[in-house]
């Protein structure tokens, strides 16, 4: 029999990654609408997490701040534990913390460059997940979301061939933990075409932009607000036999 279904996330905890801007600050807002507590993790981006708990408390939303560099084991672990602590449980994962260190093609990269890429990507999903594994078996009904992004198929667009590397990773990360986990936890991810934020204000110029605008079907990049309610279905009941897939929320950009 198909269980109720339903996007209400009410009595859920969710720990979001990298929830200080952007994507991340969209899906908080979105699963704590929904009726979840937000686990709102950020690292560097302190006075936007700050006003978002601000934002989020005033909606009545229950909100534990966890700051924390997740490329660092013991840290990551802090995060989880201390949700669960203050919130007694934890159902939902999404992983968003990440973002293109610098561009640079591969015959120019330094390793640097190239392990800062994987361990900000890739490996903080790793830590957290690691960590949140036994609390979301325990759930019942846990889920794992995590974010990918565009360069997933062009390769890495301009020098971004390293960040490519590791979100290619986190979807195979993604696949195997769908046969890992299930039927306790599903675990799926989203792609996100060219998403308005300040991830691309600070990484691609105007004319780039544009260039993307114009390579969409649909005539535009796309809104953090879209990407969160994709994140949101994949959190809640209403997907409750999806599990290891992939959402592409690029406007028809790249057609397979």
């Amino acid at each position: 029999m198909i269980p109720e279904q339903s996007l209400n996330l009410s009595g859920k905890v969710a720990l979001i990654s990298g929830a200080g801007v952007g994507i991340g600050r969209a899906v908080a807002l979105a699963l704590g609408k929904a009726g979840a507590t937000i686990g709102l993790h950020y690292y560097s981006s302190e006075d936007s997490a700050h006003q978002l708990l601000e934002e989020l408390t005033a909606l009545d939303i229950k909100v534990v701040l966890l700051p924390a560099d997740l490329t660092k084991e013991s840290a990551a672990n802090g995060i989880v534990d201390q949700l669960v602590a203050n919130a007694g449980r934890l159902d939902i994962v999404v992983n968003n913390s990440g973002g293109l260190v610098k561009r640079a093609k591969i015959e120019d990269c330094t390793l640097e460059n190239w392990n800062k890429s994987l361990d900000i990507n890739l490996t903080s999903a790793f830590l957290v997940t690691k960590r949140a594994i036994p609390h979301l078996r325990a759930s019942g009904s846990g889920r794992i979301v995590n974010i990918l992004s565009l360069s997933v198929q062009t390769g890495g667009a301009n020098g971004g061939g390293a960040y490519a590397a590791a979100k290619g990773g986190l979807m195979v990360f993604t696949h195997t933990l769908a046969k890992e986990l299930a039927p306790y936890v599903r675990t799926n991810s989203v792609m996100p075409g060219t998403v308005e934020t300040q991830h691309h204000e600070i990484h691609s110029t105007p004319e780039m932009m544009e260039n993307y605008r114009k390579q969409t079907p649909l005539g535009r990049n796309t809104y953090a607000d879209e990407v969160a309610s994709s994140v949101h279905f994949l959190a809640s009941d209403m997907s409750s036999h999806i599990n290891g897939a992939m959402i592409d929320i690029s406007g028809g950009r790249f057609l397979r």
